[in-house]
């Protein structure tokens, strides 16, 4: 009979353990911030809503998320992300389901904000949650499996939510709302769950083994140290490093990129479509952006984790982002603008797969929660940027300015200096 080794033994657990379960919440999250999208397809016209009022509605919850991100953050530090994330979860399932009931512009503006406030520290709060379990060698699978759910919610969002919009439209409420309440639910249900589920700190994981906890303790200690000799050990020193605005410039760009198609494809599609073509259409034809998310997530989560030569891997991802882009500016047709839309969320996506992993290695145990917070929040100013670039100019002036953005952030990547991992894999 095979004996496996403690450390086979625990890294098997803590993936199984923790991994399904945050993929699961991050689906949750990511259909619930971009489903007004696919709402838009109805709800426009209902409340008779222009482009440019549409964008700012999409890209005002980040607003709330930027001034919340960084105290979320710091209190899940402080209580446990057992209990914040639930608290995180259930208030925005509360928000995306009120959302279902809206009168007009300005009641979409107050609940957008305040699901932004509700959200806020989630997925840096997960980040930071991820460094509590997994070495950094782990870290870059670990983050690609959390990130397929920007892909996967665009897979599962797409089609349910139009499938809703177009079937369901029960005690004479339009589709739209009943898109936004059935979806608000699962949030709610999840966010108690993760009350019983989630576990704070390997000290206090039943589910392993005195030797296990030993272990995983010893080595993340050991990483800790190690970190340390290299990175600002301070909060203070650390906000004076040009380092971390760097990092907030390189993610600044990958948002607007990610988050102007993800709230504007469906609407691109429709203009582009017959009039004959149905919601449920658009909604599957919406799908196939985020399809080829996720063989890029994997391959650069997976490839980074066994060769390193992050840098490499992501200026690669930012160029095929930019042919994307370029590409979409120049498309007339439904078809040429798949294609480019394709390309263009393939290198986001690449990109995401070995980010988050990249980004950990420049914190320590002390500032860490601030810093990943930090990083995020000033990153989500580009969730409002996105949209608002896409409803305020022309598609083509739009394309190009997003991937002038990215071809930014691909010179900032040029003159990014080396971590204390990558200075040790990346040679």
């Amino acid at each position: 009979m095979k004996t496996f080794s403690v450390e086979a033994r625990t890294k098997n657990k803590t993936m199984w353990r923790i991994l399904p379960y945050i993929l699961l919440l991050y689906i949750i999250c990511y259909i619930d911030r971009v489903n007004i999208g696919f709402a838009a397809l109805q709800m426009n016209a209902d409340l008779a809503l222009r482009a440019e009022v549409f964008g700012f509605l999409s890209g005002i919850f980040f607003i709330g998320y930027f001034f919340f991100e960084v105290p979320s953050n710091m209190m899940m530090n402080k209580v446990g992300a057992r209990s914040w994330i639930a608290r995180i979860m259930i208030s925005w399932g509360i928000v995306v389901i009120l959302t279902g009931f809206v009168q007009s512009a300005m009641h979409l503006y107050i609940l957008r904000f305040l699901l932004g406030i509700a959200e806020a520290g989630f997925f840096p709060g997960v980040l930071l949650y991820l460094t509590y379990w997994f070495r950094a060698s782990e870290r870059s699978k670990a983050t690609a499996v959390l990130l397929l759910a920007l892909p996967l919610g665009g897979l599962i969002g797409a089609p349910l939510s139009t499938w809703i919009m177009d079937t369901i439209s029960w005690f004479g409420l339009s589709g739209w709302r009943w898109m936004f309440i059935l979806e608000g639910i699962p949030a709610m249900i999840l966010g108690i769950i993760t009350l019983f589920f989630l576990t704070n700190q390997p000290r206090d994981a039943k589910w392993l083994q005195p030797d296990e906890k030993e272990w995983l303790i010893a080595e993340l200690e050991k990483e800790h140290q190690q970190s340390i000799k290299s990175n600002p050990v301070k909060v203070t020193s650390m906000l004076k490093s040009a380092t971390l605005w760097k990092l907030s410039a390189l993610y600044f760009a990958g948002y607007t990129g990610t988050y102007g198609l993800s709230f504007w494809i469906p609407s691109i599609i429709k203009s582009l479509s017959s009039n004959s073509t149905t919601n449920l259409e658009i909604g599957w034809l919406a799908v196939i952006p985020p399809l080829v998310g996720v063989p890029a997530i994997i391959f650069t989560g997976w490839n980074t984790a066994r060769i390193g030569k992050h840098k490499l891997h992501l200026m690669t991802c930012q160029m095929i982002a930019i042919i994307g882009f370029v590409g979409c500016a120049l498309s007339t047709s439904l078809i040429p603008m798949i294609t480019m839309l394709v390309i263009a969320a393939g290198g986001l996506y690449g990109t995401s797969g070995c980010f988050f992993a990249y980004l950990t290695f420049y914190f320590t145990k002390k500032t860490a929660p601030v810093g990943i917070a930090i990083v995020n929040s000033l990153a989500s100013l580009g969730g409002f940027v996105g949209p608002m670039i896409l409803g305020s100019m022309t598609l083509v002036f739009g394309m190009y300015t997003l991937g002038a953005l990215l071809l930014l952030a691909f010179f900032i990547m040029l003159i990014m200096e080396p971590s204390h991992r990558e200075q040790k894999l990346d040679v």
